[in-house]
């Protein structure tokens, strides 16, 4: 069924299921190309994890001195975050994804060149200012495509990109320490960031060919189509003009922000300490441990497609959230109980993976909810929140490498990770505006 059963003579059913025809016809335009780039943003941040080993050996690193790398590059991202979502609103989407791309593409193939400490931290550094932007940037390009009763379940289509980074990523890079160490006289870690780094060059390039800035621009749409898609996106943005000043003035976005700080506290706690974990645990192999680093993204992936289908269905988007922050909480005290035993320790990894990496895109449904109007003010207010939210991947690695140094353990980490989740999940429940407690359930659903 087409968009063109859409008139005045239509039953409801018809104009659901016409509905949903042209969603996925927009999906299946759109989504694999922004998933396979979102699957590259999210491995350049989690392949400094699994280099961690090798690359500590090779320049002498301490666990403070990797973590204060590995916050460099959050450093970066927080720095140019806004600026670059600002941007992205002016020169268009398409544009300016293409630009993240090819160059972070770049810094990260300039891995291969570090053979110091101080190298280390100016790469990292530049990595994530070269990244900055990226992640906001598709969310608020998202919106211009799909109405908002649709978005829980193409967020969490878009997020299983992060999942499949991990997944897919964590064997990956195991296999490149244990087999290409080595090879062309390079080490494994430097193949890691090179195979990590150049396909995103190509895939910016296709980034320019593939994507429209808008609905209208879209040659494989008909005209009834867009002006039904548009009409139906434009039913939640009663005005298309505001600014950054006006997203800030917004009841619960400063709230949010801090929200998705603590989220991403216990996020980064996974992404950069979960292979450390599983080796304190007794497991050597590289591969093997790659291999159980993926389970917790494979149960994300799970988490994240059932629970956007279920929130897209019952309208409900914060209580969903809530409950997945508590589950990662009780994957982090699991994993603090349990450090030393490998079976039960992948298993509360499981728990916080179905958790922690289900809840990121669960989050972000609420943002636009807020922000829905806001024009300019959007993009810069999306960007901001997730800048608000990458302080956490500051703090998160530097404190958990200060703890190891100090006590030889993370253990005493995993728990204070466990803590701010449950703050987050109660600032969930209760600490938000009545304009994010409201349902925005579909009329078709």
């Amino acid at each position: 069924m087409t968009i063109s059963v859409l008139n005045p003579n239509s039953s409801l059913a018809e104009v659901a299921s016409a509905e949903k025809a042209l969603i996925r016809k927009v999906a299946w335009r759109l989504m694999p190309l922004i998933m396979v780039c979102y699957l590259f943003a999210f491995f350049d941040r989690i392949n400094i994890s699994f280099a961690k080993f090798q690359l500590q050996t090779d320049l002498g690193l301490s666990d403070t001195a990797y973590g204060l790398g590995a916050s460099l590059f959050v450093i970066g991202y927080v720095l140019f975050e806004v600026p670059s979502n600002i941007m992205l609103y002016k020169v268009g989407a398409r544009r300016w994804i293409a630009r993240i791309m090819i160059s972070w593409g770049i810094a990260t193939s300039l891995m291969v060149f570090v053979n110091a400490e101080w190298q280390f931290y100016v790469l990292r550094f530049i990595i994530g200012a070269m990244e900055a932007g990226f992640a906001p940037g598709v969310l608020f390009y998202l919106t211009l495509w799909f109405p908002q009763t649709y978005r829980g379940r193409i967020t969490s289509i878009l997020f299983l990109a992060s999942a499949f980074a991990g997944l897919l990523g964590a064997p990956f890079s195991g296999l490149v320490l244990g087999l290409m160490d080595g090879v062309m006289q390079m080490r494994g870690w430097h193949w890691l960031f090179l195979l990590g780094g150049l396909p995103c060059i190509a895939l910016g390039i296709a980034v320019l060919k593939v994507l429209k800035d808008r609905v209208a621009d879209a040659h494989w749409l008909t005209d009834a189509e867009k002006n039904y898609l548009s009409s139906r996106i434009a039913q939640h943005e009663p005005n298309t003009h505001g600014s950054l000043l006006t997203a800030l003035k917004m009841p619960g976005f400063l709230m949010l922000g801090f929200i998705y700080f603590l989220i991403q506290v216990a996020s980064y706690g996974l992404n950069f300490w979960a292979p450390q974990l599983i080796r304190s645990a007794g497991v050597e192999s590289p591969v093997i441990i790659g291999l159980l680093t993926a389970i917790p993204y494979i149960c994300g992936a799970v988490s994240m497609v059932v629970v956007g289908r279920l929130s897209d269905a019952s309208g409900e988007r914060r209580k969903f959230v809530c409950g997945l922050v508590v589950l990662g909480a009780v994957g982090f005290f699991c994993a603090g109980i349990f450090a030393q035993h490998t079976s039960m320790l992948v298993l509360s990894l499981a728990m916080l993976g179905g958790g922690i990496v289900a809840s990121i895109p669960a989050f972000w449904t609420l943002p636009p909810k807020l922000l829905a109007g806001a024009g300019a003010g959007a993009a810069g207010g999306i960007a901001l929140i997730n800048t608000l939210g990458q302080f956490g991947g500051i703090v998160s690695p530097i404190m958990v490498g200060r703890i190891k140094d100090l006590t030889g353990s993370t253990t005493p980490a995993l728990y204070v990770i466990g803590i701010t989740s449950v703050i987050a999940a109660g600032l969930l429940l209760w600490g938000l505006p009545a304009k994010l407690r409201t349902l925005d359930k579909s009329s078709g659903e």
